[in-house]
């Protein structure tokens, strides 16, 4: 009777569990004094699987989740609706590439500045997490 409740309750902790995500190497690229626009990199993996469908930042109006691609022999960058976090697979957000766009700025970042990103992570039992960073602001160039 213990070994079964035991393991009941094993399987009930494991049913709600839900994906942890990590995110590291994140930082942002600096700007000039009328920029109104820069891209965040990072490095995001989680233990399950799940998808990034929002994010924010209080150094910018808007903050999408974008990806830049090939199509019809041109480089385009577009929006997403969702950034899929196969599980135990990091997933690297780099220029070319996924990246998160900030418009809007609310002011110039300097190198040295920190810049908090909240994602909201949905896993794959639906449920919606927040996951803050705070990004180190890199000179332009780097």
């Amino acid at each position: 009777m213990v070994k079964t409740t035991l393991f009941l309750a094993t399987l009930l902790m494991a049913a709600a569990a839900h994906a942890e995500v990590t995110i590291t190497d994140a930082w942002v690229r600096g700007t000039v004094p009328a920029q109104t626009a820069t891209g965040a990199y990072m490095k995001i993996k989680s233990t399950e699987d799940a998808k990034i469908v929002a994010a924010s930042s209080p150094a910018a109006k808007m903050v999408e989740i974008h990806e830049m691609a090939m199509a019809n022999g041109t480089m385009e960058m577009k929006s997403v609706e969702a950034l899929p976090l196969p599980a135990g697979k990091a997933v690297e957000l780099k220029s070319g590439g996924y990246h998160v766009m900030m418009m809007g700025l609310v002011k110039p970042l300097k190198a040295g500045d920190k810049v908090p990103i909240t994602f909201t992570v949905v896993g794959k039992d639906g449920k919606k997490t927040t996951v803050e960073v705070k990004a180190d602001v890199r000179p332009l160039g780097k």
